[in-house]
């Protein structure tokens, strides 16, 4: 019985130890595995990272390293900018002096066409207070338009311009309101009472109420200002007469009294009048064969044409440019910013950096072949006999240009001329291989090149030659032909200096 009891003790003994080391391994087994987990973590975290991270190190480097591929994106233009020249204006122009003393009341405003015997402006012993005028809103609107371009195109030098657009408003007012109007109601209205204003001569008045209304000699635009220009003709002009900085302008719009033979304001009688322009040696070279010329005006881009013609002032040459119309326009100034249009023709503007030649294979358009489809057009190529056998195919390469017999190139309207060659790629073709030609047992045997200039376009990401004709260059730009066959359309990206790449690199440039 006591051994029995020892045995029964020990097997309990031995299945609580083994109970006992089951549970440390799979405490050890469960430590282990979520030691495992937590290492397969951190692994795949760390080699997400760290391959992120090399592949940024490598991008850099290759960047750091590699050649940069500069694009030029094509625009539509000349070939240089029009030359902007500063013109002195000449026009035929009578100042007309004061009639009587007294104050000043204006009839007609700046640059407002009179006709003659038309009301210019009136005189009074006193002063006449400002009356309110109600301006509707599409006429405020007017307004504030006009303001709003003065000041937009106004500078410190011009400043004498703020009170000719002074009393030019305020004209612009007077006739928005319906005090008058630009049929010159004025007159008429004294013409009603009296036919006196009919017949008058220079500088003659007529009493209108407390007032003495005086009319203009001639026929013109109203101009009130003076400087001294007004007698100058071209043959007259002297070097001194260009100096825009010793000019001097003198306004004659006033509130104050005026006396009785004081300047009032100028007519300018003629819609004909002469711009003269100093020229550099240069420019004056490059116009010297023409006898017209385009002429643009900055102050509001109208443009017109004019007979031109080269004198010589003193030392300095001259464009004198004859204009029969537009003068109204800038009556008021004698300075006038232009830009000479000596650059007429246009086309795609490109850097001559990017110029490439190459090199292509010529074939004669007689053997030029229509594709099963009837649309597309290559060449029969013939292929190595076998038993003395031959056989061919047929080949669609790209043709980058068509020329006929005179070296013309071939257009839609004249794709039926005969003869004549196709520019095709090297690529294409081998030299020395046969090509048959259509209908007939006539061969041509490759072997003949010629050569294109051309660019490359990156619009694709990689480089491929865009061929070209130049109509007119100068040392940094030249202008190319529209409309090529495989050309270049504008705002096209080509490659900056095109002896950086060859045909077909991937580029990764400077957009």
């Amino acid at each position: 019985m006591l051994k029995y009891n020892i045995m029964l003790k020990r097997q309990l003994e031995q299945r609580r130890l083994k109970l006992s080391i089951g549970k440390k391994i799979l405490k050890k087994l469960k430590q282990f595995f979520l030691f495992l987990k937590k290492l397969l973590t951190f692994n795949i975290t760390t080699i997400m990272f760290g391959v992120l991270l090399l592949y940024m190190i490598i991008t850099v480097v290759l960047y750091a390293t590699s050649d940069h591929v500069t694009s030029y994106q094509v625009t539509v233009g000349p070939l240089t900018k029009n030359p902007v020249c500063s013109a002195l204006a000449l026009r035929e122009e009578q100042l007309v002096p004061a009639g009587g003393s007294g104050y000043i009341n204006y009839y007609a405003r700046e640059g407002m066409q009179v006709r003659k015997n038309g009301s210019v402006y009136a005189l009074d012993d006193k002063k006449t207070e400002a009356a309110d005028v109600e301006l509707s809103a599409e006429q405020l609107e007017k307004m504030r338009a006009n303001m709003a371009k003065f000041s937009y195109g106004f500078q410190g030098s011009d400043f004498y311009d703020t009170y000719s657009f002074k009393y030019e408003l305020q004209g612009n007012i007077l006739h928005a309101s319906g005090i008058m109007d630009e049929t010159d109601t004025s007159t008429e209205a004294a013409e009603e009472d009296s036919n006196v204003l009919k017949g008058q001569a220079v500088g003659a008045s007529v009493s209108l109420g407390n007032q003495k209304v005086f009319t203009s000699p001639e026929a013109g635009v109203v101009v009130y200002s003076t400087d001294g220009y007004e007698k100058k003709t071209p043959e007259a002009l002297k070097e001194s007469d260009f100096d825009e900085k010793a000019y001097k302008k003198t306004e004659l719009l006033t509130n104050e009294k005026i006396k009785k033979g004081d300047p009032v304001y100028k007519v300018i009688t003629s819609e004909e009048w002469t711009l003269m322009v100093p020229l550099t040696d240069k420019l004056a070279a490059t116009i010297a064969d023409r006898s017209s010329i385009k002429v643009k005006f900055l102050k509001d881009g109208e443009s017109q044409n004019g007979a031109l013609s080269i004198v010589t002032i003193g030392d300095q040459k001259v464009a004198q440019i004859h204009l029969k119309n537009g003068m109204a326009r800038y009556a008021s100034d004698r300075f006038l910013e232009i830009e000479l249009v000596v650059n007429t023709r246009s086309g795609l503007k490109i850097p001559v950096s990017s110029i490439v030649t190459k090199e292509f294979y010529l074939i004669p358009r007689d053997f030029l072949a229509n594709g099963n489809n009837t649309e597309g057009k290559g060449f029969i190529r013939e292929l190595q006999k076998k038993n003395k056998a031959s056989t061919t195919e047929f080949i669609e390469p790209v043709i980058y240009k068509e020329i006929d017999e005179e070296g013309n190139e071939i257009t839609y309207d004249t794709t039926d001329t005969p003869g004549g060659y196709c520019y095709v790629d090297k690529e294409t073709f081998q030299e020395g291989d046969v090509l048959i030609k259509p209908d007939s047992n006539e061969t041509f045997v490759m072997g003949e090149v010629d050569y294109l200039e051309g660019v490359y376009g990156m619009n694709k990401g990689y480089a491929v030659f865009r061929q070209i004709e130049i109509l007119d260059q100068n040392e940094e730009y030249c202008i190319v032909e529209q409309g090529t066959s495989y050309g270049l359309q504008p705002f096209d990206y080509i490659v900056l200096d095109g002896e950086k790449v060859q045909e077909e690199d991937i580029l990764s440039g400077t957009y």
